[in-house]
Parts: C-alpha cells; structure tokens; sequence
C-alpha cells in the first residue's frame, strides 16, 4: 500500500481554499499516472507545533503507481512546486504539502526516509490514515494505526470537516 499525506493552509486567487488545493493536487497526480484507490475525510487540524499560523486542511490518499519511493518522492515535490510551493523554512505555512508515509511498507532510512519518521507522533496524518487503512501497522515497529492515535499528547487539535469536501463531479467522499 502507498499511502501519501496531503495538507495545506493557505490559498491563492486560483484556488479559494486549502480544500481546494488538496483536490486539485489529487487531480494533478491522477493525470501524471498517480491512481487515488482511497481517501480519507479532510481534516482540520492546528499547527504543529502551535503558532499563530492558520489551521490546517489534511486528508491522507491511497494510491498506485508504478513508480519506485524515490521517484514518487521527486513526483510530490514537482506537484508541490507546480502549485507554488517553495521551501524556505521548517514547519511554515504552505500552499500544498505532500508526503510520502509509506510505500508498500518499505523500510528506508537513506534516500526516501519510509515510513515517513514523524507520522507516528501527528494527529494529523494517523486520523485520516486511518480512514483509508484502519487495519495499517507501522512498518519498523509492528504498532497498529489506533495504537499510535492512542498514544498521541493531547494537545494536537484536530476536527473532520464538516460538510466533506465533495471530490469529482460532486462524488461525496467516504
């Protein structure tokens, strides 16, 4: 299973909302041969760690592609700048923010670091990862996805969006 994170937090003239970049992204990965199998629901969540920054919008994809975690990696980071991402500082506001969380349960701690290193401890990508694969264990360690939401700290704010977002000529999302 390939499982990639999305997330933004701010908006251009182009796209109204951070909802708004996520499903254009998810539409951009689709043309370039990215199949989306699930989705999660979209999530608002507060930055972490805590700023002043505006909240977040986060889901979390299953997809398939023939691609090698390296390559897939490379394809994020193009799609990210295709919508204006420019990396300047850790932990900043963005305009889309894509992640590679696993890749068919690769362990790789040079090149792609798989699993990504700190899916375990943010709300933000074990909610909606377990929307898509609630029956995911964590690569190095064996943890299931609800372990590792039961383990979080307490002070990650995060909240499913309500209404979903609506995806694809209006298909509502799971």
């Amino acid at each position: 299973m390939i499982l990639i994170a999305l997330g933004s937090n701010l908006s251009t003239g182009v796209w109204k909302s951070p909802v708004d970049i996520c499903l254009a992204a998810l539409d951009r990965l689709e043309v370039v041969g990215v199949r989306i199998c699930a989705l999660s629901r979209f999530y608002e969540t507060a930055p972490v760690p805590v700023s002043d920054q505006p909240w977040f919008v986060n889901a979390v994809a299953s997809v398939d592609c023939d691609l090698p975690a390296e390559a897939l990696l490379a394809l994020l980071h193009q799609v990210e700048a295709e919508f204006g991402r420019v990396r300047r500082a850790v932990n900043e506001a963005r305009l889309l923010d894509l992640d590679l969380i696993d890749h068919n349960g690769m362990i790789n701690e040079i090149g792609p670091v798989l699993p990504h290193p700190r899916l375990s401890g943010r709300a933000f990508v074990l909610y909606p990862l377990h929307d898509v694969a609630p029956d995911w264990r964590h690569p190095v360690d064996g943890r299931s996805v609800a372990d590792l939401i039961a383990m979080l700290p307490s002070d990650q704010a995060i909240r499913p969006m309500v209404p979903q977002p609506t995806r694809h000529g209006g298909a509502a999302l799971p």
